[in-house]
């Protein structure tokens, strides 16, 4: 039994390696199409970014290969060592590396560019899996003989801390929005492993909050949540807590509608437009603010139920769809396939996503279990944002999409998080935690 424990493929889910091989082959594909055209259509082209791709998928797979040879107790005993490492890496890129596009967060070797804050979503879910497996240790765990808040709270507070801080460093240090907020997917592991579901539904009351503090005037949403607050005493007891507790829900909620309008102030001008375009604030400009959506609306559009054909796409070979090879890869699945092909490609992600789920519970081990919901979460947290910033529904923040957009870093990146999971799930019968 030990000799074939050893094997590199011993006890690997090969559905997930399946799914995961032809979305990547797909993504490959759509990247040729994205940049295609009569003058370079060599796909094997590797000064073309097809070309590149295809060196990435290369290192890609040798890294899944990498991860599956080494035991899978060493991603539990080095957690925190990956963490450590790529977080100080983030805080360096700053002041070491490359300006890509107005962000200085790309480490530049010879022709080859790694992006530091794109790995720290496994480190992360690494160190918050190593955390949380602790023995006996729980978020919000109920202690009754401990009456201090901080005490109470201290397990989530410290998730919180490891969620957090990467967010913070690659927001503030690389002014990177999109890659920061990835974070907040971790929520959903959180939310698995006990997290009061108050506090998703405060997350949520605080953006619906947020969208209605720009989109009402300030004085009319005083008055609602002062009707709320004094609505709220008719159907509660009627007791000096729950006096003070709505008193300070309702003071909250109008500092946070008083400091909308501030952050919102705040904000760098290409951030404005993008919000003002999702909520429909004022006369949207086309040929300005609003041309990336509307370009890719056009262009899923056009492709209508069975597509125009693969490489046929005219608004995306014409170049009608900015970054139509990363952050909009969708729109050429959408052209040339069309309903159906963009069905396909979204039920495969989800099939990825499902199926993660499914295999965590199966973990022995609670670092297993916790992984895997981290690898769904960010998954799906990619998928919802990319797809819906390419129909509208959702501000435009540069998330890719998964094994779809062009890039080696965000290529790797998901290969790294995905087949972690995939090893902790091949010798789940031997992690020691």
């Amino acid at each position: 039994m030990r000799e074939k424990e050893k094997q590199l493929f011993y006890n690997v889910d090969r559905v997930t390696v399946l799914i995961y091989a032809l979305l990547v082959f797909m993504g490959w594909l759509n990247i040729y199409a994205a940049v295609y055209n009569d003058q370079h259509s060599n796909i094997l082209d590797i000064s073309q970014k097809y070309g590149k791709q295809l060196i990435w998928i290369g290192g890609a797979a040798l890294l899944a290969i990498l991860i599956l040879m080494l035991d899978a107790n060493f991603y539990t005993v080095f957690a925190y060592i990956f963490y450590s490492i790529v977080v100080i890496a983030c805080i360096a890129v700053p002041y070491l590396g490359r300006e890509v596009k107005g962000s200085r967060s790309w480490f530049r070797f010879g022709d080859v560019g790694i992006q530091p804050a794109e790995f720290m979503k496994f480190a992360a879910n690494l160190a918050l899996a190593k955390f949380l497996s602790n023995v006996n240790l729980k978020i919000d765990e109920h202690r009754s003989n401990e009456s201090s808040l901080l005490t109470k709270y201290k397990n989530t507070i410290i998730a919180g801390i490891i969620i957090g801080a990467p967010l913070i460093i690659i927001k503030l240090l690389q002014d990177e929005t999109g890659l920061a907020i990835v974070f907040i997917a971790f929520v959903f592991t959180l939310y698995r492993e006990g997290l009061s579901v108050n506090f998703l539904l405060i997350g949520l009351l605080a953006v619906v909050l947020f969208i209605l503090a720009l989109l009402v005037n300030n004085t009319y949403l005083f008055v609602i949540i002062g009707s709320l607050c004094l609505v709220s005493f008719l159907f509660i007891k009627r007791n000096r807590k729950n006096f003070f507790l709505v008193v300070l829900i309702g003071s909250v909620a109008c500092s946070m509608v008083m400091g909308t309008s501030k952050i919102y102030e705040k904000l760098e001008p290409h951030q404005k437009i993008r919000i003002d375009v999702l909520l429909g604030r004022g006369t949207v400009d086309l040929k300005k603010e609003g041309y990336n959506v509307n370009q890719a609306k056009i262009a899923i559009g056009s492709g209508g139920f069975a597509g125009k054909g693969y490489l046929k796409g005219t608004q995306t070979k014409y170049d009608f769809v900015p970054e139509q090879d990363t952050d909009f890869i969708f729109c050429t699945v959408g052209e040339e396939w069309g309903f159906i092909g963009s069905s396909v490609v979204i039920l495969l992600q989800l099939a990825l996503i499902l199926r993660v789920i499914n295999i965590s519970e199966r973990q022995r081990s609670p670092f297993g279990r916790i992984y895997g919901y981290g690898v769904a979460s960010v998954l799906f947290f990619h998928l919802a944002v990319n797809i819906g910033m390419t129909i509208g529904l959702a501000p435009v923040i540069g998330i890719p999409l998964p094994f779809f957009s062009y890039g080696g870093s965000s290529l790797w990146s998901f290969t790294i998080l995905l087949f972690i999971f995939i090893k902790l799930d091949a010798n789940r019968l031997l992690i020691l935690r």
